[in-house]
């Protein structure tokens, strides 16, 4: 048994050490960070969980062994709390009460109604959406594991570029860790502390063993990180210190060629998909919109507006994203753009709700206008909101309206199809004016951000080269901005010497939540270099110095790298770019001039059928057998096949865009708004102008075309 003078004498040794180490995870302090950092960072699963739990009160179900163990793994990388039978148990019970609902709500219409009609489009739907529904929920906890990995993979090489240079000057891998997990952004930073939390708990002995096994939750995905990981775990048992610094080195070089690798063959594996959806989910639809209304007129009312309303502007959509989504799920890990808008002066206006309001007031008219064919359908609400008799006969006939057994139907007019362009117009430039209004100053400030950084490498070796020299931190900055004067780093070198100058620290003048010269360029390398240097400076200026040029020498090789991936994906996204603002527009529009001279000349014949019957028409020529087959009272009108055609090709310009965007620079919902406002300016304007001179082009040679049929009277 150990002397009590002993024991004495090793607390205060051991009191001291942790002193001069500042070791921080003291069990307390973390776990309540980590507790509140989770019900921060994770809300969307919470809910999930809440749902899930009650689920398994009401018929608890069991999964089978095998995917037990893959769900456990899922709901353990996005931190649930819900076990996968609880998530098993959701799914099932989610899918019987809709389909109970379906059935219940299929046979009350039908008992309500008297069997005249048998909703069957609605049935089959509800049946699909319980499937659906089924689906999304039994594969929830693998589609978040996989956002969480693709959202962690974008700060890889931020966190190792962390670890690393905390590891050259203070070779503690726990403390390195701790020190990335402060300073990283969720969800990877969550994982770090999930490292210290796992021992906390008693889950792993030690801090080596909670790493070993977090880095077991990336071999599938991302090889290279845990390779880079144990060469910086290996560094630690290098005697030599050059050696243990080649260790670490190498550890960052074999995470960056590993992502340089993946992206290329992630751009051939993608373009034959992506290829395909847009053919099966764009190009194939909108032509088959070309034949719906000879196929209404022939089946005698069999398919009509709402079908066509259902068909394209929800399932084929949702086919669309589906497909997109499954493509972006396999991107690699370890590249892409990380949000640090959030102190940003701007950021405020894009949180905002005044651009959707100001957006709503410019779309209202035109929604206005291109409702008001709908007016004609209903004279009496016409009446009351104030047009005239005279003016509903007249925009009857100008929207061509026509009464029939049952009610009216149309309006198969020109007016009223012309007048349908608004829709689509209204739609878009609600969310191009509302996103347009809330990015274009970040967007601004990200640009200058970028070219920040593509000169940050050389001024961060002259800042090193002040530090060696003995230069303080404080006035090495100022020195710096007088060299690159003029130039985005020479402005942000300014500001953070002018907050040193009004008596800030140095601390204080880069990350300050007013003041710091961070909120006006909010980049991720800018924050770890910073950081860094701020640590490094604790241990002495050479410490400092020797990080900031070690990270210029890293910045250059993730510049090169990330121009590399750039040039892989440029083919698929300028192929991308092109279908969004010009090939779907184009086909789109000409489609819809189809459609309006199919239903012309239908009605033309129609038109001169009736008036042989009556003794009004001399001939037709032989277009009498030929009428016979359609009946233009029973076709789906133009008005809403373009409302469907326009309509869709906003979401399509919403889908493939966010695409176009996660291919290149991961998630990233600032420069994802932004470029949808774009493409709904030039994409939406571009298949108005094609559409309007489609309709009216086509449908005067079709009616010159059909004078030469027969005359009338």
């Amino acid at each position: 048994m150990a002397n009590p003078d002993v024991k004495d004498i090793l607390k205060r040794y051991e009191a001291r050490l942790n002193r001069e180490l500042e070791y921080e995870t003291t069990n307390v302090e973390f776990t309540k960070e980590y507790e509140q950092f989770k019900r921060e960072a994770f809300k969307p699963l919470s809910r999930y969980e809440k749902w899930a739990k009650f689920a398994s009160k009401i018929l608890k179900v069991k999964p089978s062994g095998k995917n037990s163990e893959k769900f456990d793994k899922a709901l353990s990388i996005v931190h649930s709390e819900i076990t996968s039978e609880e998530s098993m148990s959701l799914a099932v019970n989610a899918f019987i009460v809709t389909i109970l609902l379906t059935v219940i709500g299929f046979a009350s219409y039908v008992f309500l109604t008297g069997g005249e009609y048998l909703p069957l489009m609605y049935l089959f739907l509800g049946v699909l959406f319980s499937g659906f529904l089924f689906y999304w929920l039994y594969s929830f906890p693998l589609i978040q594991a996989k956002i969480w990995r693709l959202k962690s993979s974008s700060q890889l090489v931020q966190a190792l570029l962390f670890i690393v240079i905390y590891m050259k000057h203070t070779p503690n891998l726990e403390r390195a860790i701790k020190f990335a997990s402060d300073h990283l952004q969720p969800p990877l930073s969550l994982d770090f502390k999930k490292i210290f939390w796992d021992v906390e708990v008693g889950k792993y002995s030690t801090i080596r063993e909670s790493i070993d096994n977090y880095l077991e939750t990336w071999r599938d995905g991302n090889l290279e990180f845990v390779e880079a990981m144990h060469l910086i775990e290996s560094s630690l048992y290098e005697p030599k210190e050059y050696k243990r610094i080649e260790i670490l080195e190498k550890s960052l070089t074999t995470v960056l060629e590993g992502v340089q690798e993946k992206m290329l063959s992630y751009t051939h594996d993608i373009k034959a998909p992506l290829t395909n959806i847009y053919m099966l989910g764009i190009v194939l639809p909108t032509l088959a919109l070309a034949l719906i209304p000879l196929a209404s007129a022939l089946l005698g009312g069999l398919i009509t507006w709402q079908h066509i309303i259902v068909m394209f502007n929800i399932i084929v959509p949702f086919f669309v994203y589906y497909m997109t989504s499954q493509v972006l799920l396999t991107r690699p890990a370890g590249y892409g753009e990380t949000e640090l808008l959030e102190l940003h002066p701007d950021y405020a206006k894009y949180k905002s709700n005044t651009p959707n309001l100001i957006a709503f007031l410019i779309a209202l008219p035109f929604f206005i206008l291109g409702i008001l064919p709908l007016f004609m359908l209903f004279p009496n609400f016409a009446s009351s909101i104030g047009l005239a008799d005279f003016d509903i006969f007249f925009l009857g006939k100008f929207f061509d309206v026509k009464t029939t057994a049952t009610g009216l139907a149309g309006p198969f007019g020109l007016g009223a199809v012309c007048l349908s362009l608004f829709l689509p117009l209204s739609i878009s430039l609600f969310f191009a004016v509302s996103y347009s209004m809330k990015t274009s100053q970040l967007i601004k400030t990200r640009k200058e951000t970028k070219k920040l950084e593509d000169e940050y490498g050389s001024a961060l070796f002259q800042l090193g080269n002040r530090l060696s020299s003995g230069v303080p931190a404080e006035m090495a900055f100022g020195r710096v901005a007088e060299v690159l004067h003029g130039t985005p780093t020479g402005k942000f070198f300014s500001l953070v010497n002018n907050n040193i100058q009004n008596g800030m620290s140095v601390k204080e003048a880069i990350f300050n939540r007013q003041r710091g010269a961070i909120i006006y360029f909010p980049s991720s390398l800018i924050k770890t270099s910073m950081h860094i240097l701020i640590e490094g400076a604790r241990k002495g200026l050479k410490i400092a110095s020797e990080s900031m040029i070690s990270i210029a020498e890293h910045v250059k090789s993730i510049h090169r790298i990330e121009e590399r991936l750039k040039d892989l994906v440029a083919d698929v996204v300028v192929s991308m770019k092109s279908n969004i603002s010009f090939l779907a527009p184009i086909l789109g529009g000409v489609v819809i001039g189809l459609a309006a001279m199919i239903t012309m000349i239908i009605n033309y014949l129609t038109t001169m059928m009736a008036a042989l019957e009556t003794g009004e028409a001399a001939s037709i020529g032989g277009a009498e057998g030929i009428v016979t087959l359609f009946n233009i009272e029973s076709m789906i009108p133009p008005y809403f096949l373009q409302i469907a055609i326009g309509i869709y090709l906003v979401q399509i310009i919403f889908i493939l865009t966010q695409t176009v965007v996660v291919i290149e620079n991961g998630a990233d919902k600032l420069t994802e708004r932004n470029e949808i406002a774009k493409n709904l300016y030039k994409g939406i304007s571009f298949y108005l102008i094609i559409a309007l001179i489609s309709i009216l082009v086509l449908t005067l040679l079709a009616s010159l075309v059909m004078t030469q049929i027969g005359p009338l009277g």
